[in-house]
């Protein structure tokens, strides 16, 4: 009879590659403690106060008379307490009641540090007190006076730490709490809940304030650089208004340098040939520079000028239309006196073109801002040591009868387009309201604008040229 040794039965082999489910949960469990680890040990910001951005110097002083009012309070009771009621000895007791409340003061700078010395003190005075004469029928783990002086330190904690470093917090107390039950008192009140459940709700609220102050910090930054963009693209756009106006001023003397040139040997007689070809030559290169400046210029269009035909073909205003701009102020309902010089003023186009749009915002800001006020336009000449100048001069007082403006809130185009163009032609722009409740807008335009200041880079190349 042959007997047959049985062999027993192992199960199915592991499939190569998987891993046991006792070694996830180790592995899950030490990424769990790394992750606590870090979120414990890297404060937000160490070394910078509560509430240190804040502009009133009050409130900047009140997180450490708040501190210095727990810690003062907090640690004779806590020293009476632990002594009398639980009848810890007296070199323990004073310990353990200094290492639960004069960290508090350093909350207010390194409240994450804090709560390292905090949280030790009293797990260790929970552990002082399991063997206490005093500890029946009174509360344990946490005492009262630690409950206060804990959650005021996560109050603290909240206002400055991310919140995964908040439930990091929160969760190591719990579990704190949790594992005291292996070792709870007989007959003490039990208060790890209601430790647990107050943290929460005390760094709950406390996270929610601080994001919202981030959150309403971060709107105000950003319409701050909303309106910094808003006053630059104004800026920008009021440039390129202008520089649309001084396109046909330009391209008229442009134009008028070419027809000289190609007309100059039709015109005079027996010039050389050297000289018919440097005219020509002259012809030619302001032909270029009159399409080039069209090119480039030609994107200063708007888009609206575009739709309606390209470039505007009325010739640019000046101070000779400022009788008819008047005239239609008045038919607006705005009185208005016009003074001008009583002999004609030669002005160069840009000065011209300055002055005139210099008193058509003015009083268009009259009629929006201050409709029915009496208004008086002064053009004159004045003549001062720097040299003559034209003097630009617009008053309107209050209105007479009260209306509402037609407009409460600008766009800003307005003055900083007059102060482009005074800056343009070098000249100076003073406005500002007056006593009486009116308005003053003068501006000191140069009869002649400057002329431009060569750069060392075009004097260079200009001297390579010759």
């Amino acid at each position: 009879m042959t007997v047959r040794a049985s062999t027993p039965d192992r199960g199915p082999a592991p499939r190569p590659g998987r891993e046991p489910a006792r070694q996830r949960v180790l592995r899950a469990a030490r990424q769990a403690l790394r992750v606590l680890a870090v979120e414990l040990g890297t404060p937000t910001e160490p070394g910078t106060p509560l509430l240190g951005s804040v502009r009133s110097p009050w409130l900047r002083r009140l997180p450490y008379v708040v501190a210095f009012g727990f810690a003062v309070s907090l640690l004779p009771t806590s020293i009476n307490v632990l002594g009398n009621d639980y009848g810890l000895e007296g070199g323990l007791v004073g310990a353990l009641a200094t290492a639960q409340t004069v960290p508090l003061l350093l909350a207010v700078t390194r409240p994450l540090q804090a709560w390292w010395v905090i949280f030790a003190a009293d797990v260790l005075g929970a552990v002082a007190l399991i063997g206490a004469d005093g500890v029946a029928g009174r509360a344990w783990p946490w005492p009262p006076m630690e409950i206060v002086g804990y959650l005021a330190l996560m109050l603290a904690l909240s206002l400055r730490e991310r919140r995964r470093t908040l439930t990091a917090v929160w969760l190591t107390t719990g579990v704190a709490g949790l594992l005291s039950q292996v070792f709870t008192p007989d007959r003490s009140n039990n208060t790890w809940v209601l430790m647990f459940v107050l943290t929460g709700v005390v760094l709950m609220m406390g996270a929610t304030l601080r994001e919202r102050g981030d959150a309403q910090r971060k709107l105000i930054e950003q319409e701050t650089i909303s309106e910094a963009e808003r006053a630059r693209r104004t800026l920008l756009e009021e440039r390129a208004r202008i520089a649309r106006e001084l396109h046909d001023v330009v391209a008229h003397h442009m134009s008028v340098i070419t027809v000289q040139a190609a007309s100059a040997p039709y015109r005079i007689s027996g010039l050389p040939g050297e000289a018919e070809e440097e005219f020509g030559a002259i012809a030619a290169t302001a032909r270029e520079s009159l399409a080039e400046m069209r090119r480039l210029l030609g994107v200063l269009r708007s888009e609206e000028a575009e739709q309606q035909g390209g470039p505007e073909k009325t010739p640019q205003p000046g101070i000779g239309m400022l009788a008819k701009l008047v005239e239609g102020t008045v038919r607006a309902g705005v009185p208005v006196e016009l003074a001008l010089p009583e002999e004609p003023v030669a002005l160069e186009p840009a000065v011209d073109l300055s002055a005139y749009r210099i008193v058509q915002e003015a009083l268009a800001n009259v009629v929006r801002h201050a409709p029915g006020a009496p208004t008086r336009v002064s053009v004159s000449v004045t003549v001062a040591a720097d040299g003559a100048r034209l003097t630009v001069l617009i008053v309107n007082s209050a209105p007479s009868a009260p209306s509402a403006p037609l407009e409460t809130t600008g766009t800003g185009h307005g003055l900083i387009g007059m102060r482009e163009r005074v800056r343009l032609v070098d000249g100076s722009l003073d406005t500002g309201p007056l006593p009486d409740g009116g308005f003053r807008v003068a501006a000191r335009l140069p009869l002649a604008p400057p002329p431009p200041q060569a750069s060392p880079l075009s004097t260079t190349k200009d001297a390579h040229s010759v």
